[in-house]
């Protein structure tokens, strides 16, 4: 990594706006622990939502059965995943967000992109592909080509894979397995979309 990359993360791992100077709504509730990995090497960038309380406490991104199924899409061992010459993941939100009243993970904070997401994507020019997990990545990375709902924008996953926009983009849904319905659903999903995701990673690492 570049002194300057190096440099960004430091400030971001030190981060403590969402807690001490929120945008809007109340502090975060707990210690930030900002959780990403940037990297000037890797093709592939991982947009995702932002971490759980697992990734919290173990400080790696995608350390839960989320990651587990997220690999298992990609069709990527742990080892490959967690590979920054391969992968980088920076999400939406650095850290976990807290738990809303209905037990479920609360939204990205908006501190993050605003205050971070140009910079980091700056220092890294050489990725060629994203994966939007998510509407608010998907809402971020596809600007025009988002359409009214995430299922619908992911519908639409091969004009958007294919359009001039450089990175290409593919949006995904979140691999949570609280959207194991939505994937019964639409299997259109796994039986179609997957095998290009997959081949696709493949050629690139």
């Amino acid at each position: 990594m570049t002194d300057s990359l190096d440099t960004l993360l430091a400030q971001i791992r030190a981060c403590r706006i969402c807690r001490d100077n929120p945008a809007a709504g109340m502090a975060l509730p707990h210690e930030p622990r900002p959780v990403l990995i940037a990297s000037q090497q890797a093709k592939i960038l991982i947009a995702s939502q932002a971490p759980g309380l697992r990734v919290h406490e173990t400080g790696l991104p995608f350390t839960d059965r989320s990651g587990d199924r997220l690999r298992s899409w990609m069709g990527v061992t742990r080892e490959e995943f967690y590979d920054p010459a391969r992968f980088a993941i920076v999400p939406m939100g650095f850290c976990f967000p807290g738990y809303d009243r209905n037990g479920g993970d609360l939204p990205p904070r908006r501190e993050c992109a605003v205050h971070w997401r140009a910079g980091v994507l700056a220092e890294m020019p050489q990725i060629e592909l994203i994966l939007t997990i998510g509407q608010y990545a998907q809402a971020w990375h596809l600007g025009d080509l988002r359409k009214a709902s995430l299922t619908e924008t992911v519908r639409e996953w091969r004009a958007i894979l294919e359009s001039p926009v450089k990175p290409r983009v593919l949006p995904m849904p979140h691999p949570s397995w609280r959207n194991t319905g939505w994937l019964k659903k639409h299997p259109w999903f796994e039986e179609e979309l997957l095998p290009v995701l997959k081949q696709q990673i493949r050629a690139m690492i």
